[in-house]
């Protein structure tokens, strides 16, 4: 693998903690962490890698994301340089590279005068994971402001997705290439000092409703679309209500604990461990379908 990634100049680092790259902080060492500095440094890479059968991650923000605490044996890829991380806004499109951060966008979006970034306040991540699993909430998701998407297979190969092609719904979207390299966004004109008050709201709520300043990935399961059938119609579809009313509400494994302040967050303590997490993680599940008859779907992304 290492005499690969030399042929292609593509820099790298080999056995590198994934923890201190998470927001949860914990879990083994990748492998191999690659940063291609180019579209064609990508290109090829993916291509030797699949030629090859070596396995491919690609790391965002890791504000999502539980790497098992056995590591990752595979490449890891971070779009930590600069040419995959440029913005440029011309009118009221906003053309953003996949590894450009999503918080710093809200913001920038919103002093040029932009609306529909301005719901996802507060939300951790890059902007390619947050298209790919349409990030959102109470206010709004990205999804709906996507124009046109440009992505790369497998294979190394380009090409786009554009807005009638593409479909977002609650965490998902329909795009399936392995990176996700660009994104035009279609934002509406609107006066920058009401958006600023707007952006703030939006993050003061997040602020006193949830544990942001724990070492969370923020929630760790999905809302349920709807009830299963032969489930009592009164049961509640929000995966925090269900993990409370279950009983699990600052409920502990290890140094794993179910927050005591919005109980769909997962939160790290000192010493706490991936497999500390992934024990509560299951011990949920299990509870709550016990309790209610329904499965609770991870948001959470667990590598590998």
């Amino acid at each position: 693998m290492e005499t690969l990634l030399n042929e292609l100049n593509v820099p790298f680092q080999r056995q590198v903690p994934l923890g201190p790259l998470t927001w949860y902080g914990v879990g083994g060492a990748a492998k191999v962490l690659a940063r291609p500095s180019s579209v064609q440094q990508l290109s090829a890479l993916a291509a030797r890698c699949r030629e090859h059968g070596i396995a491919i991650y690609v790391l965002g923000s890791g504000a999502n994301l539980l790497v098992d605490d056995a590591g990752v044996d595979g490449v890891v890829i971070q779009f930590s340089d600069p040419a995959f991380a440029q913005c440029r806004i011309e009118g009221n499109l906003v053309t953003v590279g996949a590894g450009y951060n999503l918080p710093r966008l809200v913001i920038d979006t919103a002093r040029a005068g932009l609306a529909g970034l301005d719901a996802l306040a507060g939300i951790p991540a890059t902007v390619g994971g947050a298209i790919r699993m349409n990030a959102g909430g109470t206010y709004g998701d990205i999804g709906s402001c996507v124009r046109r998407v440009q992505v790369m297979d497998a294979t190394g190969q380009v090409y786009y997705r554009d807005r009638d092609d593409l479909i977002f719904g609650y965490r998902r979207s329909n795009i399936v290439a392995k990176f996700i390299l660009e994104a035009e966004l279609e934002l509406e004109p609107e006066e920058p000092e009401e958006l600023r008050h707007r952006v703030k709201k939006v993050f003061f709520v997040k602020k006193n409703s949830q544990p942001l300043s724990s070492r969370s990935a923020g929630c760790a399961f999905k809302n349920l679309a709807e009830l299963p059938d032969g489930v009592d119609p009164a049961t509640p579809t929000a995966a925090g209500q269900l993990i409370d009313l279950a009983g699990l509400k600052g409920h502990c494994i290890g140094g794993a604990q179910v927050s005591d302040r919005h109980a769909n967050f997962i939160v790290a303590h000192e010493g706490c461990t991936a497999t500390d997490i992934l024990q509560l993680l299951e011990h949920i599940e299990h509870t709550v379908h016990d309790r209610f008859g329904v499965h609770l779907e991870r948001e959470v992304v667990v590598w590998p």
